[in-house]
């Protein structure tokens, strides 16, 4: 009981991010006529986000170590708070993404040190079911941030978008002071700066030329600039890695298989379908003409979808294993991602609630899976790092997918910018399906073993031929 309470304490961290951007998901269409902006260039307020966690986790984990998880883990959530406090307050696009990255900051710090919490302090043969626990703020958080979005957009302005965050917040700094404990990690020794300084550089260069990749927010020249410097500095940090002891991201947790697998298939699954937050408001209220409170509505189905994924999940796992199950769930769930291409104003509403909430489930499932077998063969002291370097890996892989979707939706529109239409959203849907489906050689390369210490599945031994 003690270990659940913890587990669902901290997890009130991601109930708070994921409520935070699927209801700015909700509300892009609201803030583009807000600050008179092309709804394309409102991926800036995702991307923006979300490349600030990728730059500032691989911070959280050193720190947790050195100044403890649980003051980390607070000090971050206060952190979140005063940058959503800053958001409603925004008057321009320039004025919310600065917010948005000092709310970065904070949420770069929240989820891996609570993952961090969660994974140091369960046994391995219970961690599949305290991550289910871990999990389960974080799947109910899509579930209510459309609706409630919707909800606050009818009622009142824009900025509650971000004020909602407040008292969620105070619930959960209350919850992790009374539920989660002290924890004493080993000296995690001096920080790596300069392996921060150039792995910062170059996701930031990357994420930069991507986000900017078919627009004219910057010149070309910049754009080749910022992706050499990019490379340059990437190559320089897995030089200067490889003759430290202990690096800001540790790539040499890859060499495990199970853990390689996790990274490598979820980066290009979240690469695939991180669009939708992005393209999904879009098509409902710029697309199809609906308001924010029916697209919401309508998208609680996708939450209701994950949300019925937890319990689901052990049971698979239990049945058929890792390989197959992770397999599966990535051939599904990119067909399904893939769908929202084909919706027009005649699709019925049921069929696109029931393919939401299909979607919804198969790529959370996924997930789970991923997460927890990423630390099936990753040694107890080098959890922290692991938990690093696959935070990173995750938020790089959403924010390529923001860009790529918006990438695609502007090639759809053409050169001159056509207006946004249902068929615009088609290219885009069927590109990030087709990317998220080449996890699958990823999957199928793993032994039918693997992560067997975690779900508990004993594959069956094929009958020698005499």
């Amino acid at each position: 009981m003690a270990r659940r309470l913890a587990s669902l304490a901290v997890a009130s961290a991601l109930f708070m991010e994921f409520i935070d951007s699927t209801a700015l998901s909700t509300a892009l269409p609201t803030l583009a006529h807000a600050f008179a902006v092309d709804p394309v260039h409102l991926k800036l307020a995702l991307t923006s986000y979300i490349l600030a966690l990728a730059v500032f986790v691989p911070v959280s984990g050193w720190a947790a170590e050195r100044f403890g998880p649980r003051r980390v883990f607070l000090v971050a959530m206060l952190v979140f708070l005063a940058g959503s406090l800053l958001c409603g307050f925004s008057t321009s696009l320039g004025q919310l993404v600065a917010f948005r990255i000092l709310q970065g900051m904070g949420g770069a710090m929240m989820t891996p040190v609570a993952r961090l919490i969660v994974v140091g302090s369960t046994p391995k043969e219970k961690l599949l079911k305290s991550m289910g626990w871990f999990t389960m703020p974080a799947l109910v958080g899509p579930l209510v941030g459309p609706p409630l979005a919707g909800f606050v957009l009818a009622v009142a302005d824009w900025p509650w978008i971000f004020w909602i965050n407040l008292p969620i917040g105070a619930l959960g700094i209350a919850a992790v002071m009374r539920f989660v404990p002290r924890m004493i990690r080993p000296d995690p020794g001096r920080f790596d700066w300069s392996g921060f300084a150039l792995a910062s550089i170059a996701i930031t260069g990357t994420v930069a030329v991507a986000e900017t990749a078919g627009l004219t927010l910057i010149p070309w020249s910049l754009q080749v600039v910022l992706i050499l410097l990019a490379l340059s500095c990437g190559g320089a940090y897995l030089w200067l890695a490889r003759r430290k002891v202990r690096p800001i991201l540790d790539l040499g947790l890859l060499r495990h298989a199970t853990y390689r697998a996790s990274i490598t298939g979820t980066l290009l699954v979240r690469l695939g379908v991180g669009a939708g937050p992005f393209l999904m408001p879009l098509l409902l209220q710029v697309g199809l003409g609906w308001t924010p409170l029916q697209a919401g509505s309508v998208t609680l189905a996708g939450g209701l979808g994950v949300l019925g994924a937890r319990p689901f999940v052990s049971l698979v796992l239990g049945r058929i294993g890792f390989r197959t199950g992770l397999t599966a769930f990535v051939i599904l769930g990119a067909i399904l991602s893939a769908a929202p291409g084909f919706f027009t104003s005649a699709t019925p509403v049921v069929l696109i609630m029931a393919l939401l909430f299909v979607g919804g489930f198969f790529r959370a499932s996924q997930f789970i899976s991923a997460n927890s077998i990423s630390y099936a063969d990753v040694p107890n002291e080098k959890i922290a790092a692991a938990s690093t370097l696959s935070a990173v890996s995750q938020q790089v892989g959403l924010a390529l997918g923001v860009s790529f979707g918006g990438m695609m939706l502007h090639l759809a529109r053409g050169s001159g910018g056509a207006a946004l239409t249902a068929s615009s959203f088609t290219l885009p849907y069927l590109a990030v399906g087709g990317v998220a489906l080449l996890a699958v050689p990823i999957y199928l390369s793993l032994d039918s073993r693997a992560g067997s210490n975690i779900s508990g599945h004993v594959p069956r031994r094929r009958e020698e031929t005499p």
